[in-house]
């Protein structure tokens, strides 16, 4: 099987980075914009900071679906966990938010889907591939940074940022938990499958949020959860709340993991 990770694979991360004004003026956060290299496209990254300058912080990368609430919910969110004492990143997949092209995304179709798969497939194994560098890329250039802790690493990933991250978490040593909401296997090619790399993130601890009603067939959610092994944590919620209902059990899960010293609200 392919690895969708690029082993040894770098080039000069060209980081560009500058402050820009927090969401809604906030004054209790600091936000950045950063962009690097990866592959030859340039990856736009927006980071929270905590508004204390100087102390090192836990880091979550996370990974939303890429659709057009993506960009209100980072900010809430954001603003949110930097209160805390996390930092938050995040990034938008190929094809998605800032990086839409409409007609390769006609060529692609949609990444991940149940049924026979026709023949755009090595189109979305290379789609997948690079946003699994993408990923390792912005952690190239967060960890770069004095104010993040590196042994403190979690992963969150949403819909097609679950399905991409679960390979990136299990290729990349350096998240150290990781959340996949509304992810599951057997619904593309082994050489892009989450179930063909999930297994490999054990014993770290790993939480799968099934979404009841959503895109994801319940047993593609189930196969997930059994490739997982390891001391995996499941809970089903409902689709129709989306991530309000997922955001408490994933702030628990990271305030825990994470080791915070005061555990998020909800």
């Amino acid at each position: 099987m392919d690895e969708l990770r690029l082993a040894g694979f770098r080039e000069p991360l060209g980081l560009w980075q500058r402050r820009v004004t927090p969401p809604g003026g906030a004054s209790d956060v600091r936000a950045y914009r950063l962009e690097y290299s990866s592959r030859g496209d340039r990856v736009a990254c927006r980071l929270w900071l905590p508004r204390k300058h100087g102390v090192e912080c836990p880091l979550v990368l996370v990974q939303p679906p890429g659709d057009s609430a993506s960009r209100d919910r980072l900010d809430r969110i954001g603003r949110t966990w930097a209160q805390l004492g996390l930092a938050l990143a995040s990034i938008d997949p190929p094809l998605r938010g800032s990086r839409a092209d409409p007609k390769l995304s006609r060529l692609v179709g949609t990444p991940f889907q149940p049924g026979p798969l026709r023949g755009g497939d090595p189109l979305r194994v290379e789609l997948a591939r690079q946003a699994v560098i993408d990923l390792e890329r912005t952690l190239d250039a967060l960890c770069g940074l004095e104010e993040i802790d590196r042994e403190r690493i979690a992963f969150v990933g949403m819909g097609l940022g679950a399905m991409f991250g679960a390979a990136f978490c299990a290729l990349d040593p350096r998240p150290r938990a990781a959340v996949l909401i509304g992810a599951g296997a057997g619904l593309a090619p082994a050489e892009v499958d989450p179930g063909s790399y999930i297994g490999r993130f054990a014993p770290r601890p790993l939480l799968l949020l099934h979404l009841r009603g959503g895109a994801v067939p319940a047993a593609a959610a189930e196969a997930l959860g059994a490739a997982a092994g390891g001391a995996v944590e499941q809970a089903w919620l409902d689709a129709a709340e989306g991530w309000d209902t997922a955001l408490p059990a994933c702030s628990r899960f990271l305030a825990r993991v994470l080791q915070l010293d005061s555990r998020p609200p909800g």
